[in-house]
């Protein structure tokens, strides 16, 4: 990676760093993904996750370390089958949900079939947390051997980041979320939807915003969950 010089500031990176950065942090997600979704269901009650809400065959949890909180909603999804909820287990959809005033959502690279980078860039009308800001994200699909779908989205960091964006300037925000989604096929054509979420891993998130993420939370598997009954099953969103 070459590092900037002078008052124009100018950053690249190369394909091969590109794909083995990606490669190995979305590892790392897809594995704390498949962990979060396992605990307390075996026997993995002291592993730090505390149930928040239980309502309804909803649970929302969080699990604390150091100064980060990481969030959980369990969801039993009746008559949803795995197949149409991952047409929007993505990051554009999921970005619209955290924040409506979405103004561009674009898949700038394929590193693999299955690992992608996504820009994503939100308006002057967006929340705080999102207004005028654009996240560069990778998107990663794994089928289990147990046929189980996860899908690891995590932003970038800001100077990997701006080696991909043709026009560099202060907007691009690194390291805000790390999430994704577990979900497990069961009987009827239903499935089990696991969805974490670790907002600021740079720790510069207000923690009144990070307090109020359980019932955000809430609102975006539900909103996803009638989005995902609307769609044929295998077929497009």
């Amino acid at each position: 990676m070459n590092s900037p010089t002078g008052s124009s500031r100018s950053w690249s990176i190369s394909e091969d760093s590109l794909r083995r950065y990606v490669y190995f942090a979305s590892e790392s997600c897809i594995q704390d993904l498949l962990s979060a979704s396992d605990s307390n269901r075996f026997g993995n009650g002291n592993d730090g996750w505390k149930v928040v809400t239980l309502d309804n065959g909803v649970e929302i949890s969080k699990r604390r370390s150091g100064s980060f909180h990481t969030f959980r909603s369990r969801w039993l999804l009746r008559s949803v089958s795995p197949q149409q909820f991952i047409t929007v287990a993505n990051a554009i959809d999921a970005a619209r949900q955290w924040d409506p005033d979405l103004v561009e959502a674009r898949y700038i690279k394929d590193l693999e079939e299955n690992l992608c980078i996504i820009r994503l860039r939100f308006g002057e009308n967006s929340k705080p947390l999102f207004r005028n800001r654009e996240f560069i994200v990778y998107e990663r699909r794994e089928t289990m051997e147990d046929g189980t779908l996860v899908v690891a989205v995590a932003s970038l960091p800001k100077e990997i980041a701006a080696g991909l964006h043709p026009k560099q300037n202060n907007a691009i925000r690194g390291l805000l979320l790390q999430s994704g989604w577990v979900v497990e096929k069961l009987e009827d054509d239903s499935c089990m939807v696991t969805y974490v979420v670790q907002l600021d891993p740079a720790g510069w998130l207000p923690k009144c915003f990070v307090n109020r993420l359980n019932t955000k939370l809430v609102m975006i598997i539900e909103n996803l969950r009638k989005i995902a009954q609307n769609c044929p099953t295998g077929g497009d969103t």
